[in-house]
């Protein structure tokens, strides 16, 4: 999900300097932040790294419905009366996120007209992911669906900050994220690497030209 930072606002910079309901955590790669299950009091900043929120149905089956970077919000579902978490967030790499209880948000949101815009940039811009998402869900192929994948971790389209060598994530993680299984993954990143959509060279480099896949595919 792609940064939404209101105009001449600093998140980082301000939730640094609030005290009062706030606290910084760093979250080496794979542990848990908050589990599925887990109760919902407080939400969360990311300040330098990623984080995936994952989803296990009753029956076992896990799926990767977000990953954050940072600039991100996640756990805001406690603000709208969620009383437990619905998913699990882990850190995807080396993280630091500011953890803001529930109280002291509603709080800013009220006072802080600058922290409530940039907040809600956040959930306008999450609302039209999960849009994207489910269209993407609907109607797309699984090669589609990769090859979104892949761009939107390589953040293409948004302006001043695209990263076209991403973190690295296995194939089994990449899979979840499309809805198919890693041999089809392996299948189509082969054919994108042949193709020179991307390439590993000292990490994975996403091109623009994967775009094609979406446009003519």
């Amino acid at each position: 999900m792609g940064r939404t930072q209101a105009a001449g606002f600093d998140g980082k910079a301000f939730l640094t300097k609030v005290s009062a309901g706030r606290s910084s955590s760093t979250y080496p790669k794979r542990p848990v932040i908050f589990a599925q299950g887990d109760s919902a009091n407080a939400v969360f900043y990311i300040e330098k790294g990623q984080v995936t929120l994952t989803v296990v149905s009753e029956r076992g089956k896990s799926a990767i419905v977000a990953m954050l970077k940072s600039g991100d919000f996640f756990g805001e579902g406690c603000l709208a009366g969620q009383a437990l978490r619905m998913a699990t967030a882990s850190a995807m790499a080396d993280t630091t996120a500011v953890r803001i209880d529930k109280q002291a948000m509603i709080g800013l949101l009220h006072d802080r007209s600058k922290f409530s815009e940039r907040f809600m940039a956040h959930l306008l811009a999450r609302n039209a992911r999960i849009e994207e998402d489910l269209v993407d869900q609907l109607f797309n192929s699984s090669e589609k669906r990769l090859a979104r994948v892949l761009l939107l971790l390589a953040r293409f389209g948004k302006e001043g900050d695209t990263e076209p060598v991403i973190p690295k994530v296995s194939q089994e993680v990449l899979a979840e994220m499309v809805g198919t299984t890693r041999p089809r993954i392996s299948t189509f990143m082969n054919k994108f690497r042949k193709l020179g959509f991307i390439e590993y060279n000292g990490g994975l480099h996403i091109h623009s030209s994967l775009l094609n896949v979406l446009l003519h595919g």
